[in-house]
Formats: structure tokens, sequence, C-alpha cells
């Protein structure tokens, strides 16, 4: 307990599934949490949670393909709790990840690309002061094995993906001399409702990840003094999905 104790974290995309379970795990580590997505009663029901475990989160509402409100909510979260040490992005469009190469659009592209490296870049941007003043700053962007394996079908999600990716390794070595890390994570954890049918895993381990047991504890690691020595990697919390490939 108490591992993150009065850091300041901002998590996106965090108003359900993976992001909701980092939100909820980085406060009860004592981590003061900006809880950012676009759905204002969503993300409110994240904060009332985790205050209502003795947690301290605000809630942010943010359309991360739109600059002003990137910067808007870093103001915001700067204002309330005085500066920012760890950053986690993990905002994406679900609702637009599939196409196949022959059938992909300019448009459909760029969409992919504005919720994933590019908001990204923006919001990393903005809180670098604050990270940096941290002296224990810390960035985790979340990628996708999907971009990895070059899974059919999912060509400007795998492209955005894997410019996250290569985003990552290079602040990873322009931000070391400011004691900032800056790790990505590539995550197979269930998501979706029972009622959705989907292909049995394929991984070594025979499951589907859960995203609170899974793949926050692996966030919390990266977040944590533990992981300082660990820079402009990939880790890969897929239960053997992926071993050594994405390395």
């Amino acid at each position: 307990m108490n591992r993150l104790n009065e850091k300041v974290a901002i998590v996106t995309g965090a108003s359900r599934g993976i992001g909701r379970a980092i939100a909820m795990l980085l406060a009860s580590e004592g981590a003061k949490v900006a809880v950012v997505s676009r759905t204002a009663s969503e993300v409110e029901k994240v904060v009332g949670s985790i205050n209502a475990a003795g947690g301290s989160a605000l809630a942010v509402v943010c359309d991360m393909s739109i600059d002003d409100q990137i910067k808007a909510a870093v103001e915001q979260t700067v204002k309330t709790f005085g500066g920012v040490d760890i950053l986690v992005n993990n905002a994406f469009d679900p609702t637009v990840p599939q196409s196949t190469v022959l059938n992909l659009s300019v448009e459909q592209l760029q969409r992919n690309f504005d919720m994933g490296p590019v908001s990204y870049l923006r919001i990393m941007q903005y809180c670098y002061p604050w990270l940096k003043k941290s002296s224990e700053g810390r960035v985790i962007n979340f990628g996708s094995i999907a971009g990895v394996l070059g899974m059919e079908g999912y060509a400007p999600y795998n492209m955005a993906k894997e410019a996250v990716r290569a985003l990552t390794r290079t602040a990873a070595r322009e931000w070391a001399a400011d004691k900032i890390t800056v790790n990505n994570v590539l995550p197979v954890a269930k998501t979706w409702g029972d009622d959705v049918s989907v292909p049995p895993p394929g991984n070594a381990l025979g499951r589907y990840g859960s995203a609170e047991e899974d793949i926050a504890p692996v966030v919390l690691f990266l977040a944590s003094r533990d992981a300082q020595f660990l820079t402009g990697y990939t880790l890969t919390p897929d239960g053997g999905a992926m071993i050594d490939s994405a390395r």
C-alpha cells in the first residue's frame, strides 16, 4: 500500500475497462488521480468509486482528439493537485479501428492517429514540465499486440499503435536526462461483456487477462520506484500470446 503516496497521476480513457482499473489501483496506492474521458457521467462514476474507497480523484471531461481540451485537462489537474508525476495514455476510439489495407480511407486512418499517437504526443508535451519537475516522472503508453502481429482487418489501429511505440522509444531517449521514464504496455484483457462471443484465447496461459488483476498491476509497477531503471521498453501482459517477439 501507498507505493504512490502523494504522487499525481493522469489516466486517459479512464471511464471503463483497463483505464478504470488503472485509475482505481493507482488511487488505492496513494496517488491523486485525474480521471480523464469524454463522458462526464462515466468519469464521475469512477471518481465516486475512488472517493468512496478513501482515495483522491478529479473528474476531467476531455476529448483527446482536441488540443485545447487536452491542454485544459493538464491545467485543471495541476491547478487541483499541484503537478503531474505519472501519465498513463490509454485513450482510443473503439468505433473506428477496423479496416483492411485496401479499403482504408485517409479519414479513418487520421482518426486513429488523432486519438492515438497525436493525442499522446500532445499530452506528453503539456505534461513534460511537470514530469521533469517531479524528478521521478513516468509515462506509460498503451500500444497493442495487434500492431506487432499485423492483425488482419485492423490496418488503421495497427498503424496508430505502432506509431505510439515509436513515440515512446524516442521520448525514452530524449527525456532520460530529465529522469522521466517512458514505456509501452501491450495488454490482452477481457474488457467486453459476457454476451460477446470471442474465439478461445491462443496464448500460453490459456486465458484472457483481467483488467484489474493482470493489467493494472503492470502499470502500477511501471509507475512506481521499482521500475526506475526501466525505460523505452515494451511490456506485454498477454499471457504469452507473444514471447519475445515484441522486444
